[in-house]
């Protein structure tokens, strides 16, 4: 084979539609879009418009709330944690935190903290000093003679970063 002898499988290139080339190409005249009104002309988009009857986004009623300043946590489980010490991926004999968790390839992001929720079974010894923990994970975990400490994840200030408060630097005349 050879580079001169390359073309795309049967059927898979289909020609484009040349428009407005004539009556006899079944495409001529209108080009496809049919006799007059909005939907003919060029640069109209009508999502949503459904014929002056009331849009069903209007007819359903708005719903719930959105936190914008809600906290995410990255979530893990005592099974996935006995693998990671089987596996030699974390070491059981310090803290386990969010950062080593994040070190060790377990977790890819902390976000704003590390909760461990209920799942599998854990046999070793560990300490955690993580955001939060279900009743049933925490139990686990003591059960195996560990423990589980809460430590809220706090946001470090830049140092670099210079004080963003303008001063008051309009003078005050009198007359």
């Amino acid at each position: 084979m050879k580079l001169n002898e390359l073309k795309p499988a049967k059927g898979s290139v289909k020609e484009k539609t040349r428009v407005g080339r004539g009556i006899g190409s079944g495409k001529g005249k209108t080009s496809g879009a049919g006799q007059k009104g909005q939907k003919a002309r060029s640069g109209v988009a009508i999502n949503g418009f459904e014929g002056g009857q009331m849009p069903i986004y209007r007819r359903l009623p708005k719903m719930g709330f959105s936190n914008p300043s809600r906290k995410r946590y990255a979530e893990i489980t005592p099974g996935r944690i006995q693998a990671a010490l089987d596996s030699k991926k974390l070491d059981g004999k310090g803290d386990i935190t969010a950062e080593t968790l994040v070190k060790s390839g377990m977790l890819s992001n902390s976000y704003d903290g590390v909760r461990l929720i209920g799942g599998g079974e854990i046999k070793s010894k560990v300490s955690l000093k993580i955001a939060g923990a279900s009743k049933s994970a925490q139990a686990a975990i003591e059960k195996a003679g560990g423990s589980v400490e809460f430590v809220q994840k706090t946001r470090a200030k830049n140092p670099d970063k210079k004080d963003t408060k303008k001063k008051d630097t309009k003078k005050k005349t009198s007359k």
